[in-house]
């Protein structure tokens, strides 16, 4: 199954805006239990960072998923999307003192820590309120990953996590505390990962450290492994599932748990990505002496991953598509939008039915890091999501 559009019903919409497929949604969070399911110690925590919109958190509840939150505006999103609280996964290097109180107010499922300050103040927070935090430490496994340095996080140089040194120091601190309670390790080393060598070298750096604290009397409950799992840009209608089979396979191989332990994954791209479409409208079609230039309503404000990480999204024309006859003529055109800076641009280069005024454009491979990162900016409407069973009642 891929991505389908019923652009009679997508044309009465206003644009931009963004366009979820349930179909592929429900088609890859089937995918994803089909594997969990071959193992009763794995659990998956969708990273809502990707995308928070309601009726998609909804689907992913309903598929029985935990949740991996970012911020306390995040925690208040999936609670109120149903998911509970026993559910949630709070990560984030800077956690302001309202959020964690937020956490353990709510009950969540677990803190990960990112440093010794922060453990710090998660215990006199808790102590205050008489609560005690279940946590897991963030370690940095020095571990690099194939992808763009942006969203590479598993470096010593990067900001995340707990110095791989200072693993067991922190473990008994937090041990000597009143008010936590440790329960693991937490890992991710980057995102967008499509080389399986890089989800191995991360299971090899835990098999290292596992038996670091085996030797000093260490023994934990839980490991969490992250996220990372990429999707296919070049081709999502060919490919709208990713490897998952491969994925877990890799853990089941190189992971070397202890009885009883737990896995946690936190994926959030791979459930997301390829059920998402940004549908913009095109305004002009300009051409000077070097370029052809299609000029479309959405902009870098709507989908900033082309300006911030020189992204590549597939581009479709929907119209060219539905009628047979528009489909002559393919050109060579630059897709752009109306934002006043010169990195406003979807890509470059690509070639496209003759496309014209008022045609619809579908940017594919946009469920993620798409809705959710949308700003305001030159005074811009934020763009709003549709399903296709809400389409069915336009």
């Amino acid at each position: 199954m891929s991505m389908t559009f019923d652009v009679e019903k997508l044309a009465n919409i206003p644009t931009p805006f963004y366009y979820y497929d349930t179909n592929i949604l429900r088609q890859t969070l089937d995918a994803i239990n089909t594997e969990v399911s071959k193992h009763d110690n794995y659990f998956v925590h969708y990273a809502v960072k990707a995308n928070a919109n309601l009726k998609v958190l909804k689907l992913i509840n309903e598929a029985g998923f935990g949740i991996d939150c970012v911020s306390g505006g995040e925690i208040e999103q999936v609670l109120k999307a149903g998911f509970p609280a026993s559910k949630i996964v709070f990560a984030g290097v800077g956690k302001s003192d309202w959020e964690i109180e937020l956490g353990l107010e709510k009950g969540i499922f677990c803190f990960n820590v990112e440093s010794i300050p922060e453990l710090e103040v998660i215990n006199e927070i808790a102590s205050r309120l008489n609560k005690v935090a279940t946590v897991c430490f963030r370690i940095n496994p020095n571990v690099g990953a194939h992808t763009h340095a942006n969203i590479t996080t598993g470096l010593a140089e990067n900001k995340f996590g707990i110095d791989m040194q200072d693993m067991e120091k922190v473990i008994r601190l937090a041990q000597s505390m009143t008010n936590v309670q440790c329960k693991g390790l937490h890992f991710h080393i980057g995102s967008q990962i499509l080389e399986m060598d890089d989800f191995i070298a991360l299971a090899q750096r835990i098999n290292q450290l596992q038996d670091q604290l085996e030797a000093a009397g260490i023994r934990i409950e839980m490991v969490n492994v992250g996220g990372g799992l990429g999707i296919d840009y070049d081709h999502p209608l060919e490919n709208p599932i990713p490897p998952f089979s491969d994925y877990f396979a890799v853990y089941e191989k190189h992971l070397k748990l202890r009885p009883g332990q737990t896995v946690h994954f936190e994926l959030g791209r791979a459930i997301v990505g390829q059920c998402g479409a940004l549908i913009t409208k095109v305004n002009y079609v300009k051409e000077n002496a070097i370029k052809k230039f299609v000029i479309v309503d959405a902009g870098m404000t709507d989908l900033i991953r082309p300006a911030l990480y020189d992204a590549h999204h597939k581009i479709i024309n929907l119209t060219a598509t539905h009628i047979p006859h528009s489909t002559d003529g393919q050109l060579c055109y630059d897709v752009v939008g109306p934002i006043c800076e010169s990195s406003d641009v979807f890509d470059k280069d690509i070639t496209l039915p003759q496309t014209k005024r008022g045609d619809l454009l579908a940017i594919l491979s946009a469920g993620a890091y798409g809705e959710i990162m949308a700003s305001s900016y030159n005074c811009r409407q934020l763009p709003k999501g549709y399903t296709n069973a809400e389409l069915l009642s336009l």
